[in-house]
């Protein structure tokens, strides 16, 4: 069974590569002595603190399997548009919606998604509506807030 493919920029897979690294060498290790800790305290049975360190470490390698998948099946899209014809993976682009306002969108793979700061997912409604797209064009994307009309201005 193949994997689906991550979409990151090279920025983004160095923050999940950073994050692995932490995970393998530094947490592990604190979760490991925890749950020495807590089996010094009181062994393992009805011992709040061993079950807590328990599903910390559950969480922990969790955590570090969906890291290495994500890892090994990235695939780097270039965070700089070249080609401003028309929206890919990696684009900035800015939008005006039915009320003349203006938004500015990154389009990035869902696992650097951060509407907050203007990072929207190519499987997002808007994202993935915005792709392939050119500019002047008008779009028409179904969202559960909505429906939306926006009209690109810019790709860049």
């Amino acid at each position: 069974m193949t994997q689906k493919e991550v979409y990151l920029t090279q920025e983004g897979l160095t923050k999940l590569e950073a994050e692995l690294e932490n995970l393998r060498t530094v947490r592990r290790q604190e979760v490991a002595d925890k749950i020495h800790k807590a089996i010094e305290l009181g062994g393992t049975d009805n011992n709040a603190e061993y079950e807590e360190a328990k599903n910390e470490q559950a969480f922990t390698e969790g955590r570090i399997l969906t890291l290495e998948k994500t890892i090994q099946n990235a695939s780097i899209i270039n965070s700089d548009c070249h080609d401003t014809s028309k929206v890919v993976l990696g684009c900035t682009v800015t939008v005006k919606n039915q009320e003349g306002k203006q938004e500015t969108y990154t389009i990035v793979g869902k696992e650097e998604a951060d509407p907050l700061k203007g990072k929207i997912s190519n499987e997002s409604p808007v994202g993935s509506a915005l792709l392939g797209r050119k500019k002047k064009e008008k779009v028409t994307v179904s969202t559960p807030a909505g429906t939306l009309k926006l009209e690109i201005i810019e790709v860049g």
